[in-house]
Formats: C-alpha cells, structure tokens, sequence
C-alpha cells in the first residue's frame, strides 16, 4: 500500500528488521554475577557481626567472636561452610576494614604507653601479693595475743580472714585472673572457694574433733593450719603469672593455627605445662611455708596442693568464659568435704555407725588430711579433663564478647 507522502517507503525497511529478528536464533544473555541479596546466606551475619568483622585483625580473631556468640561448625554448615573458621574467613574478606587512624588517633603516644604499662605491672604486682602480706600479718597478731581468752582470739582471727578474703579479692579482680565477662556466672562460687579454703585451715582439727567424739564447743580453742593459709594466700602471685603466660600463648597458638584441630593439639600441652608449672611453685610455697611456721604434714601439703590446683584450674576457666564449670568443680569439692564431716556425725545415731566407716579408715590410714586431698584431687582432675576440651575453642582466646559468657555456648 502506497501513501502519497511515501510511508510504504519508511514501513518497508522495519518490517525486514522485524522479519529478521523472527528468524534469527536467539541470543544468549551475557552471564551475570551471582546477586546477593536474600539468596545470600551470609549477609545477615555480615551485618549481626559487622562490628566485630570491621575491627578484627585477622579471621581468627572473628573466628573467636563468632564461637563466644553461639556459631558452632554446625550453624556454619547453614550459612555453606565447613566450620566456624571457613565462615569467619568469608566474612574477614567481605566487610572492609575500620579506619586505622581512627585506632591509633585514640591510642596512647608511644612514651606514655610503656610507662603507663610499667606502672600497672607493678600495682598488679602489688596487688597480687597483698593477700600473703596480710595473712602474715594476721599470723603475726594472733600470735600476740596468744595469752588472751578466747574470745580476744577469736574476734582476731576472723579479723585477720575477713582482711585476707578482701585482699585476694582485690587481686583477682585485675591482671590476668581478672574475669573478661562481668556479672556471668553463678553467685555462689566465692561460697564454695570460702568453704574449700576454710575446710583447708580448719577442716582436718574439725574432723579429728569428730571422730573422737567432739568439739567440745564452746571451749575448744580451733587449731588453724598455718603453714597451709599463709602458702595458698601467697599462691595469687604465681596463679597470676601462669595464667598470663597461658593467655599470651594461647593467644599466639590461635593467630598461627588454621583450624580447630590444629588450635586444640597447641592448647592441650600449654594447659598441661601451665598447670604443672603453677603446681611446682605452689609446693615450693608450701614446703617453704611449713620449714618457717610448722610442718603440718605429708598429707596436708598434698591436699592444700590439690586444693590450689583446683582453685587455679577453677579461675582460669572462669577467666576464659567458662564460670559455670568452674563452680560446679568448687562446689563438687565442698560438697565432698561436708559429706565427709556430715557421715562422721550421722553414724552417732542408733544403727548407723556403718556409715562413718569410709571416713574413719580413710583418716586412719593417710590423716584427717586425706579427705580434703582425695575431695580436691577429683575435682581438680575433673575439671582438668574439661577444660582440655573446653579451653581449645577459638572463643576461649579472643577478645571478650558484649553478651553473656557461656549464652548459647557449644
């Protein structure tokens, strides 16, 4: 069809585009990137985790935020990922890096630090040997008022433990037996640390009482373990050192390792030697004590060296985030110890004698000291054997989370 302004002309040419196009195979679209968007399983932890991600140094240090948020390898597998290190290393390439100046603007200047550094060390220090000073002290004044009733004894010696308990008090609330998770945990653990360490001064008088038919209350004067108290008062000191040694270590073996297998086959021998080594300087303390106020006995160096193993073992776990083992091991100790002394008084009773049997023999063949080395040696083995499992995830060595220490932990 013609028009006369030409229109068959210019219709022409597009009806070939159009019959062209028809016939020609079609095109296949260029490949386009995966999106991310909803599809993206790891976009929604990007922005959970952005914080953590942005501020890390490397992956292992997200590795070991994610693991004290709850990712375990198998919440890793829901986001495509092997483990937790596989995941903390996508999200180490993906979210950028905050601004360095930004850091080192805040830091302090080089002089200052080391200075300021120094000056810490030594009050820590300090800190960490007050509790020894004062139990000495308080030694000293009971001893001054060894002619004095009772009564004047008594009001001195709970004197002197209440200023020991504020003092190690004191000093485990800074440097490296400072807990990372404030408030976590439960309330009653200073209890059972006040009841083993109480049971160690007290105990083995209280159950030599027992099984001969006392106390004679009120007028039994208490016999303390000297030797005992003033070593394990001295034992912060050394308790520290090792558990900052543990700390650095156990820093430096996660930044080299590159999986959990690998970071568990470096934890395990650290904690091992870090143990043995605290242990060898606690009998040092403990046999030097006993050549200056005392020998109080074979049995009682092993039992107040249990019992110190347990304590250190027990502060280190509740310092790497696990203060919920570590006063279900104080507790399992302290219950061992009154099960003890309650047997002893329940076989008073009329047809019951058979059950204070275990106790006697166990005290007629090693000492009253024997039940406090046998109640603080299973516990501290117990908690030994967890925290070999416990102190080789990437969480028990990585910066302190926001949240609560053991919320949704593995």
């Amino acid at each position: 069809m013609t028009t006369p302004d030409g229109g068959a002309t210019r219709a022409a040419p597009a009806m070939e585009e159009e019959g062209a196009a028809r016939t020609a195979p079609p095109r296949k679209e260029a490949a386009r990137p995966a999106r991310r968007g909803p599809a993206d399983p790891v976009r929604s932890l990007m922005h959970h985790h952005q914080e953590l991600c942005a501020r890390a140094v490397d992956a292992l240090e997200i590795a070991a935020g994610l693991e004290a948020h709850g990712v375990t390898d198998r919440t890793a597998a829901r986001f495509r990922h092997r483990d937790v290190f596989s995941l903390a290393e996508e999200l180490y390439a993906r979210v950028p890096r905050a601004d360095p100046a930004t850091t080192a603007a805040a830091a302090p200047g080089p002089a200052a630090a080391p200075a300021a550094a120094r000056g810490s060390r030594s009050v820590r220090g300090a800190l960490h040997l007050l509790p020894g000073a004062v139990c000495v002290a308080a030694v000293a004044a009971l001893a001054s008022v060894g002619a004095a009733p009772v009564d004047a004894r008594t009001a001195v010696g709970a004197a002197g433990g209440v200023l020991v308990v504020l003092a190690v008090r004191l000093g485990v609330r800074s440097g490296p037996l400072r807990r990372r998770h404030q408030g976590a945990g439960p309330r009653t653990a200073g209890l059972w640390v006040c009841w083993t360490a109480g049971y160690a001064v007290y105990g083995d008088w209280l159950l030599r009482q027992l099984l001969a038919g006392g106390p004679d209350l009120p007028y039994a004067a208490p016999r303390a373990a000297v030797a005992t108290a003033v070593a394990l008062a001295f034992a912060l000191a050394p308790a520290a050192g090792c558990a900052h040694w543990f700390a650095v270590r156990g820093r430096r073996g996660l930044a080299a390792s590159r999986g959990l297998g690998e970071l568990a086959a470096r934890v395990r021998p650290l904690l091992l030697a870090t143990t043995l080594l605290f242990l060898g300087a606690l009998v040092a303390l403990l046999l030097g004590a006993d050549a200056v106020f005392g020998d109080d006995g074979t049995m009682a160096v092993v039992a107040a060296a249990a019992l110190g193993v347990l304590l250190f073992l027990a502060r280190l776990l509740a310092v790497h985030g696990f203060p919920e083992a570590a006063a279900t091991g104080l507790a399992s100790a302290a219950a061992l110890e009154a099960l003890a002394l309650s047997l002893v008084l329940i076989a008073r009773l009329p047809g019951l004698p058979p059950l204070g049997l275990p106790v006697e023999a166990l005290a007629t063949a090693g000492g009253p000291a024997a039940v406090p080395a046998v109640a603080c040696t299973a516990a501290a083995l117990g908690l030994l054997v967890h925290g070999l499992r416990a102190l080789t995830g990437a969480c028990a060595h990585g910066p302190a989370p926001s949240g609560p220490a053991e919320a949704h932990r593995p």
